[in-house]
């Protein structure tokens, strides 16, 4: 029967369940002893893969093994709580379950009255972060994306069409003016992808000047509106970041708030990383204005470690989703159109798709807000006990932020970026840690770990330090040679 071609008998199906469950535990289990980056060998990868024939299917059971354990070879770990990397963090849990059972399950979001729980239960999820955002719950929207990229380009969206509406029917071709918009130098780059994908181009994105605490410096983004004006561009959009990914730096968010009030333009705030500081009392001052914006990016699969990927857009204006992504088709299920209902599809970028909620749901059901308070708390304590102890040992910290950010130099050496990338090439390849290079504000290099790990200890800190300082006596040496 071709059935069993893709669905293995009861006894091959409990034997694979086996194999997975018991690869999945041993790596629980074992991360911590594996290399947190592997060795880079292109040629190599390319004869293990030929070992797997397309046209010669292997077992289940042998291809099941047998990838699993080379793939647990050839990746970073970011999993390892030594991996003080990008915000790649280790999964929870739940989020993991959730994520077997929407694969299992497969549930289509496109329509409402396909899957009315997975649809409903997104829903709770965008009006729950909305209202710890301080957005309006009777006017709060949003919808769940793959990640921030799509978020903020559906943020771009939402400023462009609320400015200008005919673009709907007639495209960008139909603005008179030459639109532009605006973020910081430390912003995330996919506002130029964002530019590029809605037709606008490079040139529509404005770079502000940061301060020398690397924030967006609001005055220079208020001389930069009026002299655009003056030369006949049209603003329509600011953005501000809740924690850079270089640095951690949160923007003036009630500054660049009052000037996109006074300019009448669309407000909107990167939070994809840093917005989780709001569920934690103490942290929830930096992300003050943050309230105001317009729009909100975040992603749950950084800083509340929920299985990649789980971003979500949220806004204060209930009807801009449905506006931009609204459409009529004579093939989709019309059951739910009797109710007081939306179908996802015509509410945001993506047509059919996974249930991208249900590993942030169970993740949060079994967890509750002062679980996920608790969790963060550690991870920024962990921030401070890295930023003391490097102190401690001839670093200087470069950056400031009371989110797990830290970047750093040498105290009593200056190392241009050629020395900061051997360093950090030298921490990644010991297989102990791994850690990054960063150039802040476009001319000061620095060393960039992140705590992005809930695992992730004193002891790891201390790993981290011993490595630091076997590479630095190690390149001095060189240097001094």
């Amino acid at each position: 029967m071709t059935t069993e071609l893709l669905l293995p008998s009861p006894e091959e199906r409990s034997a694979l369940w086996s194999e997975l469950v018991a690869q999945a535990e041993a790596y629980f289990g074992d991360v911590e002893s594996l290399p947190v980056a592997p060795t880079l060998n292109q040629a190599d990868l390319q004869a293990l893969l030929d070992t797997f024939s397309l046209d010669e299917p292997g077992s289940r059971i042998d291809v099941l093994h047998r990838f699993t354990r080379e793939l647990k070879r050839h990746q970073v770990h970011t999993p390892h709580p030594c991996y003080f990397g990008l915000f790649n963090p280790a999964p929870a849990f739940m989020g993991i379950l959730g994520d077997c059972i929407t694969a299992t399950l497969n549930p289509q979001l496109a329509a409402w009255s396909h899957s009315p729980l997975a649809v409903e239960t997104e829903r709770r999820m965008i009006h729950a972060f909305a209202g710890k955002f301080g957005l309006s719950q009777e006017h709060a929207d949003g919808c769940l994306t793959s990640g921030g990229a799509e978020a903020n380009l559906t943020a771009l969206l939402c400023a462009l069409t609320e400015r200008w509406p005919g673009v709907l029917d007639s495209g960008v071709q139909s603005i008179a003016a030459r639109p532009v918009f605006y973020a910081s130098a430390e912003s995330h780059h996919s506002f130029l992808k964002a530019a590029r994908t809605a037709g606008l181009g490079r040139a529509a994105l404005r770079t502000v000047p940061v301060t020398d605490e690397l924030q967006m410096d609001s005055d220079a983004l208020r001389r930069m509106i009026e002299e655009d004006r003056g030369l006949g561009y049209e603003p329509f959009l600011i953005i501000g970041t809740a924690g850079t990914t270089g640095a951690g730096v949160v923007d003036p968010l009630v500054a660049i708030s009052e000037v996109a009030r006074a300019n009448r333009l669309w407000f909107h705030v990167d939070a994809a990383w840093g917005g989780a500081a709001v569920l934690v009392p103490e942290l929830r001052a930096v992300l003050s204005g943050i309230e105001t914006a317009d729009s909100i990016t975040f992603d749950p699969h950084k800083y509340l470690s929920i299985p990649m990927g789980a971003g979500m857009f949220l806004t204060r204006h209930r009807y801009a989703l449905s506006r931009i992504f609204s459409v009529s088709t004579a093939y989709m299920p019309k059951e739910g159109e009797r109710l007081a209902v939306v179908d996802p599809y015509v509410h945001s970028m993506q047509w059919s798709r996974r249930f991208i909620g249900l590993k942030l749901f169970l993740t949060l059901a079994t967890t509750g807000w002062d679980g996920y308070a608790r969790i963060l708390r550690h991870q920024s304590e962990m921030g401070d006990l890295l930023r003391g102890r490097l102190t401690a040992s001839g670093w200087s910290i470069v950056n400031r932020t009371k989110l797990p950010v830290v970047c750093f130099t040498p105290s009593d050496e200056e190392w241009d970026m050629a020395m900061h990338q051997r360093a950090s090439d030298a921490v990644v390849e010991s297989g102990s840690a791994w850690i990054s290079t960063i150039m802040l504000g476009g001319k000061k290099p620095a060393l960039r770990a992140c705590i992005t790990n809930y695992r992730t200890g004193p002891e790891h800190i201390e790993t981290l330090l011993v490595v630091l300082s076997n590479v630095r006596d190690g390149l001095s040496t060189r240097t001094r040679r």
